[in-house]
């Protein structure tokens, strides 16, 4: 592939399922990795509006046979990383297990991805992101005092799963170019989500969260911050968390002079600077308050909608979306100042280049033709 990104030349096998596994790899092709999916034969799907499946090319192998298998050993005897999200134990029963792998390739970064991890009284449980994020004590800290909040799938699947998926299998490729030495890396949701909570963590042990859920510094219990309503129903938020940027926000809103807003650190006081923002805020449609607040050093955002964050000048000028047959998505992350990465492609439908990649990582045509005509791959479109 013509990739481009700092990954260029990386080779990465990802054995296609569901949850966070498949945005990693999103993430690694972004980056200029070329990422190969194995799919099962006869599996449907592609196109642009499956962003998580963006930028690979599939292969199609049927894992119940042997010769199907053996293929997909050859494919791990060239990759640099393999990436698989199933529940501990399938891999191995596919026998493509990371022992059977790394007699193939000894320098395999095999990275692992699971809710609950490879051991443990849970391990083999079936579980998603809410309850995953529940066992850690993050679901526990978000929300109203009568209620946690869901932060959609962000805070488990794709924070505490994908994102450490692929910086342990980008570490582990560090080591394995230095010293030759694959490893397994098992990426657990509740272990990113609790390594997520760091900070919260720090505050705990410094005595600055030890009021119930709904009520610290940055659950929604400080009064600035936080959403408000405005007159339009529209939302806005605000986060001036320096004494200097609250101060600011207070002369912007007239409430410099407001004894009620003198100490925003004085828990007693939240409630009745709560009620005092709200009624300001109501007061003028969310675009009133844009004109004002935004760009300043209040701290301040409008809360918008997906269709709203895509238009929004200082994230159309950064090109933060982008859209490929019509579908927005996100443009690639970070952003490097040598070598960008990009979008490879839309999602490939399941088995559409079993053979070209097969023949890109080193197959000779004969070899090709004996797998096909023994059935290890599906049909190729």
């Amino acid at each position: 592939m013509n990739a481009q990104g700092p990954l260029r030349g990386v080779k990465v096998i990802e054995f296609v399922g569901l949850g966070p596994a498949p945005f990693a790899a999103m993430l690694l092709s972004d980056l200029g990795a070329d990422v190969i999916r194995i799919d099962r034969p006869g599996a449907h799907g592609g196109g642009a509006a499956e962003v998580l499946a963006r930028g690979r090319r599939s292969a199609a192998f049927d894992l119940k046979n042997p010769e199907g298998v053996k293929a997909c050993l050859d494919l791990i005897a060239r990759a640099d990383i393999l990436l698989e999200g199933f529940r501990p134990g399938v891999m191995e029963r596919l026998g493509l297990g990371p022992d059977i792998a790394h007699q193939r390739n000894k320098a395999l970064v095999y990275g692992r991805m699971t809710g609950w991890g490879q051991h443990g009284p849970l391990a083999h449980a079936a579980g998603h992101d809410i309850n995953y994020i529940a066992l850690t004590g993050a679901l526990d800290a978000m929300g109203t005092p009568d209620k946690p909040a869901i932060p959609l799938n962000l805070v488990g699947d794709f924070g505490g799963g994908s994102l450490y998926l692929a910086f342990g299998v980008l570490a582990a490729l560090t080591h394995a170019r230095a010293t030759g030495e694959g490893q397994v890396v098992d990426a657990a949701i509740v272990d990113g989500a609790a390594s997520l909570m760091g900070a919260i963590h720090q505050l705990q042990a410094m005595g600055m969260w030890n009021r119930g859920r709904g009520e610290n510094l940055l659950d929604g219990g400080a009064a600035f911050y936080g959403t408000y309503a405005c007159s339009d129903g529209k939302f806005v938020s605000i986060g001036p968390l320096e004494p200097e940027f609250y101060s600011l926000l207070l002369e912007k809103l007239e409430l410099a002079s407001d004894p009620v807003m003198a100490n925003p650190y004085d828990a007693s006081q939240w409630q009745a600077q709560r009620e005092t923002l709200a009624a300001r805020f109501a007061a003028k449609p969310r675009d009133e308050w844009c004109a004002m607040l935004e760009g300043s050093d209040a701290c301040f955002a409008p809360v918008l909608t997906t269709d709203e964050a895509a238009n929004h000048p200082h994230m159309a000028e950064r090109g933060v979306f982008t859209e490929m047959d019509g579908v927005r998505q996100a443009s690639p992350a970070p952003r490097f100042s040598r070598t960008p990465g990009a979008i490879q492609g839309p999602a490939p439908a399941p088995g559409a280049d079993t053979k070209a990649i097969l023949s890109d990582w080193g197959f000779d045509e004969n070899a090709v033709s004996a797998l096909e005509n023994a059935g290890a791959f599906g049909k190729t479109r």
